[in-house]
């Protein structure tokens, strides 16, 4: 009897779209935890902390100016057609000229920018190698996921987000084949194939099954705007995550970079499963933001306290398990361990600010969210500027942590600030 009725919750669970979504997200992030951790393992051995600290700092840069190269048009795909599937062909069509146009443009800054950036160890080839790659392909890839995220097909969402991980366990282990003392410039060249294929095919896909783009360059100009507040929302959210991997390059060593990305990693890892579930929630916010903030607040108050448990739960994992990280990565990495616990706490963080970020977005107060990134995004630089030249990859975990729970504080007062004007109004007129 109680076996017929764990079988009909289950099968009321898969029916659910939601459920079914995130776990087709979840199985996708697992998969690519497992492919990840292989590459990124034999990367980290086979480079070294410095070798591997000058990849990561060359990326970590220009992650920053990543999300500019489509100018949001991914998430405004998402937008729209969530709500009118017949506007995907015009949106397909202008997301891939936005990142043509802007991806280029932004190659050219990046190279302008990043002597006075990056230490002169990172040889010039390896920036423009990393700029094409995630400035043009990685973006193309982006978009062809959100793309079928649209329209809640997200089992080709996963399968989009398992490719380039499958392509770059090849090249990682082509790395080690091909060269006897391999070097990061290498590596990046080999990043830049296995990027490339995989955004080609990912084209091919939502052009078969999706449909061919359709370039409408008036609607352009008419959300320009609120594309610019997408892109900028998303690279304050790399300035905190990620810049303090460049700063380190640039203010302490390219070792204390390989080792803090490395235990920084491990936290992304970790955080999988509630990033499975924002991204099959994340167009569900835009449907539910169309009564406002009451509509996201609701929704997002029924998915939090899940997410919630999970981070604290990882956290205290983490912290436990941090001492067998040199046993994973090599004797080099002993300070991993150590950088581990300290970050610990960002799991939990994360979730918290996730959440309320999407509950401002789908309600149309992504210009809110935006200039709330970008003021943690300048604190989290001058904490950085601060503490990094004092105590090293320390200074840059105490200005991780810092920034995330400021953030979150932030978030969720702007959130029930609104909810409760919002309140108060709907009573006013009933």
């Amino acid at each position: 009897m109680n076996f017929s009725k764990l079988k009909l919750a289950i099968a009321r669970l898969t029916q659910n779209s939601l459920t079914r979504n995130t776990l087709w997200m979840l199985l996708a992030q697992g998969l690519r935890i497992v492919l990840q951790a292989a590459y990124f393992v034999i990367i980290a051995r086979v480079l070294g902390p410095e070798q591997y600290g000058a990849f990561v700092g060359a990326t970590s840069l220009i992650a920053i100016l990543a999300p500019f190269a489509s100018l949001g048009s991914g998430n405004l795909l998402i937008k729209n057609v969530s709500r009118n599937r017949g506007l995907f062909a015009q949106y397909w069509g202008n997301a891939l000229l936005m990142i043509v146009v802007s991806g280029f443009g932004l190659v050219v800054l990046v190279l302008l920018i990043a002597p006075a950036l990056l230490p002169k160890t990172i040889p010039l080839s390896l920036i423009v190698l990393v700029c094409l790659t995630d400035l043009i392909f990685a973006r193309v890839l982006d978009v062809a996921g959100q793309a079928f995220q649209a329209v809640l097909w997200l089992s080709k969402t996963a399968q989009l987000s398992i490719l380039p991980q499958v392509t770059r366990l090849i090249a990682a282990l082509a790395l080690v084949r091909l060269f006897a003392h391999p070097q990061a410039l290498e590596w990046t060249f080999l990043y830049l194939i296995s990027t490339a294929v995989s955004a080609l095919i990912a084209v091919f896909m939502v052009h078969r099954l999706l449909g061919k783009p359709k370039l409408a360059l008036s609607q352009i100009k008419l959300e320009i705007a609120e594309g610019f507040y997408f892109s900028i929302g998303l690279s304050a959210q790399t300035v905190y995550n990620d810049i303090d991997k460049t700063m380190l390059a640039r203010l302490a060593s390219l070792q204390a970079t390989g080792i803090y990305a490395s235990a920084y990693r491990l936290i992304d890892v970790a955080f999988v499963p509630v990033r499975s579930l924002l991204a099959a929630a994340y167009t569900k916010f835009f449907q539910h933001g169309a009564s406002g903030i009451t509509g996201t607040m609701n929704f997002a108050k029924r998915l939090l306290p899940l997410a919630g448990l999970y981070g604290v739960g990882v956290g205290i994992a983490l912290f436990f398990l941090a001492p067998f990280v040199p046993y994973v990565l090599g004797n080099e990495y002993q300070e991993a361990g150590q950088a581990l616990r300290w970050l610990a706490p960002l799991p939990l963080l994360k979730a918290l600010h996730y959440f309320a970020a999407d509950t401002l977005t789908g309600a149309g107060f992504q210009g809110l969210r935006s200039a709330m990134q970008v003021i943690i995004a300048a604190f989290n630089v001058l904490v950085n500027l601060w503490l990094i030249p004092l105590y090293s990859w320390k200074g840059a975990a105490w200005s991780s942590l810092a920034s995330d729970t400021v953030l979150v504080l932030s978030l969720w007062i702007a959130v029930a600030f609104i909810y409760r004007q919002q309140t108060q109004t709907s009573e006013e007129k009933a």
